[in-house]
């Protein structure tokens, strides 16, 4: 895909920019109100807050699986209010999601599932092997490749849907509680995978309950409190964001993308 026309905020490409969004479903109150924030090329945020705080509609918003209700989203410098279903579906292949669930396809061996979207996306077959191949050894799980989800434990099947996430080579990896369900030493060697993604220069963000996690890894967090947002950044202390103008979160990382 083709990314054109991005936003420069200094020396760092803007990848995606939240202004004045607000959302409700139907007629209710709005879950999330006056939405501002920018993230930046190789950017690496932690979102929180406490359940019903409007975290898995904010991850909504930003792998683009819908719209706000007010406000404007642009996504690799394009406004996506206005685009048509088609273009955003461009867009999205720019972007990895992890679910929590992993939503893996059973029935398909490990290989099979990492090597999905590359086929959607008419791929070359010697490609596709060389590709999932190496990927699967990078998270570790080389020698499990022809073995199916259900007879996997939990971390090695999150460690499936991180490779499907990031098999594409997206701009942006979004991961809806990775760690959920796993023990605490497998949820930390998992993130050094997203570290190591990172520093490769993908954006990321993580929505997140794990303290274990936060302490350890000093990254801004998003935290979302009765639909508002704020900033808490480890090095330079909390800052209320609602209603202001679209703060920057700058990355001091090299940019780049990640080559699998």
């Amino acid at each position: 895909m083709v990314l054109s026309h991005f936003e420069q905020a200094g020396f760092a490409i803007v990848m995606i920019k939240f202004e004045h969004v607000g959302l409700r479903y139907g007629i209710g109150p709005e879950v999330l109100s006056d939405i501002n924030f920018t993230l930046e090329q190789g950017s690496f945020h932690f979102l929180c807050g406490p359940s019903g705080a409007g975290k898995t509609s904010l991850m909504s918003l930003l792998y683009l699986g819908r719209r706000p209700t007010r406000g404007t989203i642009q996504a690799f410098g394009k406004n996506t209010n206005v685009l048509p279903r088609e273009e955003l579906g461009l867009l999205r292949q720019g972007i990895g999601v992890i679910f929590q669930d992993f939503r893996l396809l059973p029935h398909l061996s490990a290989f099979e599932n990492v090597a999905l979207p590359l086929r959607i996306n008419g791929f070359d077959e010697k490609k596709i092997k060389l590709h999932v191949e190496e990927l699967l050894d990078w998270v570790g799980l080389g020698d499990c490749m022809h073995r199916l989800p259900p007879t996997m434990s939990g971390g090695q099947q999150q460690r499936i849907a991180i490779a499907r996430a990031v098999i594409a080579n997206p701009k942006l990896l979004l991961a809806d509680e990775p760690t959920g369900n796993l023990d605490d030493e497998i949820g930390m060697k998992l993130m050094g995978l997203f570290e190591q993604l990172n520093k490769m220069g993908t954006t990321i963000v993580i929505a997140t309950h794990s303290l274990q996690i936060l302490d350890r890894l000093p990254h801004p967090r998003l935290i979302l409190e009765g639909g508002n947002l704020q900033v808490f950044d480890p090095a330079l202390g909390r800052e209320d964001l609602s209603g202001r103008d679209t703060p920057s979160f700058s990355s001091e990382k090299a940019g780049g993308v990640v080559h699998v």
